[in-house]
């Protein structure tokens, strides 16, 4: 998924694009953002629909696979801009700790 998230970053910026990943401060989750072109407000909701692509040789498939493996952890996502004008995707974590076995039966 952030694989994904850093290939659109280097795709659609140019060869000195920054990438930053981190903590958001108020809700649980954390951001990928870079400092590139960014994405207009009015195209943000389009970018997760299979086969959207701006790029001449893209598949459109990259943010939609980065929404399902989100939606499959039962987290959000959201679009936004970054402080430097390029693109910030928001990923909204549950705030509990998901179990990864059985419940202790105790």
């Amino acid at each position: 998924m952030v694989e994904n998230l850093v290939r659109n970053a280097i795709e659609h910026g140019d060869d000195e694009v920054t990438i930053a990943v981190g903590p958001l401060r108020d809700r649980a989750g954390f951001y990928v953002e870079d400092d590139g072109p960014g994405i207009p407000a009015e195209d943000r909701a389009a970018v997760f629909e299979q086969g959207h692509t701006t790029a001449e040789d893209g598949s459109g498939f990259g943010l939609s696979i980065v929404e399902s493996i989100v939606e499959a952890h039962g987290w959000d996502i959201e679009v936004a801009e970054s402080a430097a004008g390029g693109a910030r995707f928001e990923i909204l974590t549950s705030p509990h700790a998901q179990p990864f076995g059985p419940a202790d039966p105790a």
